[in-house]
């Protein structure tokens, strides 16, 4: 590890010394990525400094501690353990931000629902999920954005995107990607039996346009008439767009706002994040870390959590987490939850360093 932290010592020295020069600090894409970067090393940087300063009382201690003086000696096994001590929290708090802490987690989210198997039922618990998030964000401090919403006749969610904004965004939602089911008397169910419903959520860092720019050549956009409940531009004028990313196919279809230019840049926002995701997912396959057991997998086919309403519990299948406060978790409340997955994403990645 002390390796890794000389290598970021003289890559934080490298920066300071571009951030120095005039024709970075004229390009304001350059400079942002570069404070950005340094932003990151210089924590660790500080941990270098505390860990040189540690081994060397740990050194001079050492040679101290047979001297024929024996309250010296005394003195140093006291300074050799308080420095033993102290090297080895250091170590932990190095092994913790290397493979602890993921640039990602400070982005913007794109959070995108779909209702799933359960007919009206499913798009019912689908709004509910949105709602439960927007009070999440809400609680945490976090600014929501509607992006996109196609509903059902009955008030229920088809699909629906959101945006979060707000340091650390994509760190407190990332673990909700998966399938939720919902387990209750439907309310458009006369005969009082309970149902599975379900729907997915995946949950994608936002790119910015600097970030991840698409060429004009890449994308083919058309344009046609929205349509849906009311509005006075539903149906009278060509304001909804689809975007297509030709290489890769990916789709963006945007038609809640009432002109064409805000409809593009929505679907852009979307499009640059997926694919994204995809770039992240591609990377972290060749390098053998998706693995289908990690918290971290997102992968949308899996069930990750289950919502009974009759036995008022919540349950995350996979860390074993049951908690027996419903309606206060579809109000937001999920620390619980997000701090338990957290810990348990954190100590996967640990594991998978050290191994």
């Amino acid at each position: 590890m002390l390796d890794r932290l000389h290598a970021m010592h003289e890559r934080s020295e490298e920066i300071t010394a571009k951030l120095a020069d005039p024709a970075v600090t004229s390009d304001p894409a350059q400079l942002a990525t570069l404070s950005k970067e340094l932003s990151r090393l210089t924590p660790l940087v500080r941990l270098r400094e505390r860990w040189l300063e540690a081994i060397g009382r740990i050194e001079e201690a050492r040679e101290l501690i047979d001297s024929p003086d024996s309250e010296l000696a005394e003195l140093a096994a006291d300074e050799l353990s308080v420095g033993e001590e102290e090297l080895s929290a250091i170590e932990d708090d190095v092994r913790e931000r290397l493979v602890g802490r993921d640039p990602d987690d400070e982005r913007n989210a794109i959070v995108e629902l779909r209702a799933g198997t359960g007919g009206d039922e499913a798009g019912l618990f689908a709004k509910e999920l949105m709602r439960m998030y927007m009070r999440l964000a809400e609680r945490r401090r976090l600014k929501t954005e509607v992006m996109s919403t196609n509903e059902t006749g009955i008030g229920g969610l088809k699909e629906g995107v959101l945006r979060i904004l707000g340091e650390g965004a994509y760190g407190l939602f990332r673990h909700e990607s998966g399938v939720h089911r919902v387990q209750r008397v439907p309310v458009t169910e006369a005969s009082g039996r309970i149902h599975t419903s379900a729907a997915s959520v995946a949950v994608l860092p936002e790119a910015d346009a600097i970030e991840l720019n698409i060429p004009d050549a890449d994308i083919r956009v058309d344009v046609f008439r929205s349509s849906g409940h009311g509005g006075q531009s539903v149906n009278t004028t060509d304001s909804a767009v689809r975007v297509t990313h030709l290489p890769t196919g990916t789709a963006v279809s945007m038609q809640d706002e009432k002109s064409q230019l805000q409809n593009r840049a929505k679907a852009m926002a979307i499009l640059r994040a997926r694919l994204l995701q995809a770039e992240r997912e591609r990377q972290a396959a060749e390098r053998g870390e998706l693995r289908r057991g990690q918290i971290g997998s997102g992968d949308r086919s899996e069930k990750i959590r289950t919502y009974n309403f009759p036995q008022d519990r919540v349950t995350d299948h996979r860390i074993g987490l049951t908690l027996r406060n419903l309606d206060g978790i579809l109000d937001g409340d999920l620390d619980r939850l997000v701090d338990a997955l957290h810990a348990r994403a954190a100590e996967e990645r640990v594991a998978a360093a050290v191994h």
